[in-house]
């Protein structure tokens, strides 16, 4: 896969054309997360999956000051249970897609979302929550979730693998997939189809913006990029 080619093909189009393009290639019933799955702040991305999946943590808490809870327990945690092995993986272009099995904590926050985004990420999608929200949207870092979450992830996550496929959102997401998101949600294209799929929603794209460009012209709006 040439991945600057695959990625150039996707600079312009919405997530309702490559809605319509799969329609048209017999994919229905595939491909669109669930409505769950909303962003934080209306804004658009496209990029490459770079997937990782995390299970609710499976042990016990160990009863600990406060001191001790802050001091050691959370460092070795982080090392340990709930490291983040993929942000030194990224690459320029990605999404990141995280199966972070519906738990209400946020792995994600305003630090380590800028740290991704410094190394190249363009987005987020997950199936878990998000926290520090309030920062994540005035630095402008795209992130499609299922919920707000106001936890930390000790106690509650664990890291299990990168790059493998993972459920979100409804959808089965491979690695190198491409990833589609705007303010009508998420929507996954199977690498293989990739191409084809870009050609029909390309299609799609540029006839709407003929239609719509007449009306701005009958209305006397001025025009915007979107005719």
């Amino acid at each position: 896969m040439d991945k600057n080619k695959i990625l150039s093909l996707y600079k312009d189009i919405r997530v309702a054309d490559v809605r319509d393009a799969l329609d048209a290639l017999g994919y229905h019933f595939q491909c669109s997360m669930n409505q769950n799955i909303r962003p934080l702040f209306r804004t658009r991305i496209y990029g490459i999956a770079h997937t990782v999946r995390y299970l609710p943590f499976r042990g016990k808490i160990p009863s600990l000051t406060p001191l001790e809870y802050r001091k050691r327990w959370t460092g070795e945690y982080y090392k340990d249970i709930c490291p983040y092995p993929w942000v030194e993986n990224i690459e320029k272009g990605d999404v990141i897609v995280i199966d972070q099995s519906c738990v209400d904590a946020g792995l994600m926050g305003s630090e380590n979302t800028l740290s991704c985004f410094k190394k190249g990420a363009v987005g987020f999608v997950s199936n878990g929550g998000v926290r520090d929200t309030d920062e994540i949207i005035l630095q402008k870092i795209p992130f499609w979730c299922q919920s707000i979450s106001q936890k930390m992830v000790q106690g509650r996550l664990q890291f299990d693998a990168e790059n493998v496929p993972i459920a979100c959102g409804g959808v089965t997401v491979y690695p190198k997939d491409l990833i589609v998101a705007d303010g009508d949600g998420v929507i996954v294209v199977p690498v293989e189809i990739a191409e084809e799929v870009a050609k029909w929603a390309k299609e799609e794209h540029e006839q709407d913006k003929i239609n719509r460009r007449k009306h701005y012209e009958d209305l006397g709006w001025e025009k915007d990029h979107t005719v």
